[in-house]
């Protein structure tokens, strides 16, 4: 029986083997130092950064709890007492009940219009290929880089000779076409990430296109629908410009309207208390949609990065 003869050892010269085997490994001391010393920092810049961010909310809330005296006379201290009149004075004098009413009627529409119409398209564009796919898809993408400012008198023209000047409906149509290109440029990017594999399963089992896509992928790209939902709902509540041009009717007016309606008509008087009220109930409901939907709207920035 044959063995293998273990090799000799092979002598160490001048000892540099033995010293490099028995060194102690270097300590990342300085590495933890530099970067303890980057969390600080960049700690400390989120901090100024919400400090900027929440100070001028809470200062506005504070304020409309004040009257127009302490307002001027106190501006950072806390009110000392709780003017709730404020709140009811701008809610029926100032008529912010019928401009939040108007508001939520334009905005809830042209948000389910939105999703719905730029949801199918972006389906179509993400997932077939056709000829003119993607001149269709970069059209969607020219109409981001459009300015409104520049559409707004051939716009105001045709809504007019349309009869959709004034109108709820008008303004609704015209919030679904100004936030249409987005919404398709987000959503065909989303609708890129979801398997192929569930949505072949389904034509196997006979399934059409349409319930293909209403029942399998619509309910699968539900995180990047509520994140362009959040940032559509944002854009199209806080609009100044397009309801300015193509809503002067008083009674149709929407929240913003009716704050610069609020800040105009007292004149040297100065509603300030109310002025501050009807701010913040036209901000509570977009804080209150961030902070329920937050975390859905993380999950659809980064489900494309993820997969």
């Amino acid at each position: 029986m044959k063995t293998t003869d273990t090799p000799a050892p092979v002598p160490a010269e001048s000892g540099i083997g033995l010293a490099t085997a028995g060194a102690p490994a270097e300590k990342p001391g300085g590495r933890k130092k530099d970067g303890s010393v980057l969390n600080v920092f960049s700690h400390g810049i989120l901090i100024i950064w919400a400090i900027m961010v929440v100070m001028p909310l809470v200062w506005a809330v504070m304020t409309s709890f004040k009257d127009d005296n302490s307002i001027f006379s106190s501006p950072w201290a806390l009110p000392d007492k709780l003017h709730f009149d404020n709140w009811a004075r701008a809610w029926t004098d100032a008529n912010m009940s019928e401009y939040f009413l108007n508001t939520v009627l334009v905005v809830g529409g042209s948000l389910i219009g939105t999703l719905v119409l730029g949801s199918m398209a972006a389906y179509v564009l993400a997932r077939f290929d056709f000829p003119g796919n993607r001149f269709i898809y970069y059209l969607f993408i020219g109409g981001m880089s459009f300015p409104i400012m520049l559409a707004l008198v051939p716009l105001f023209y045709v809504v007019n000779n349309m009869g959709l000047l004034n109108t709820i409906h008008g303004l609704i149509l015209v919030y679904i076409a100004y936030s249409l290109p987005f919404t398709v440029f987000f959503l065909t990017a989303f609708f890129r990430t979801l398997p192929t594999s569930v949505a072949e399963a389904a034509f196997v089992d006979g399934a059409s296109h349409t319930r293909t896509f209403f029942q399998i992928m619509l309910p699968m790209a539900k995180p990047g629908l509520i994140s362009v939902g959040i940032f559509n709902f944002l854009g199209q509540w806080n609009q100044y410009m397009l309801p300015t041009v193509l809503n002067t009717d008083p009674d149709k007016h929407v929240l913003t309207q009716g704050l610069v309606q609020l800040a105009v008509s007292q004149g040297y008087k100065g509603d300030w208390s109310g002025l501050f009220a009807g701010l913040v109930m036209a901000m509570l409901p977009v804080l209150a949609a961030y902070i329920v939907f937050q975390r859905q709207v993380v999950q659809g920035l980064t489900a494309g990065a993820l997969k």
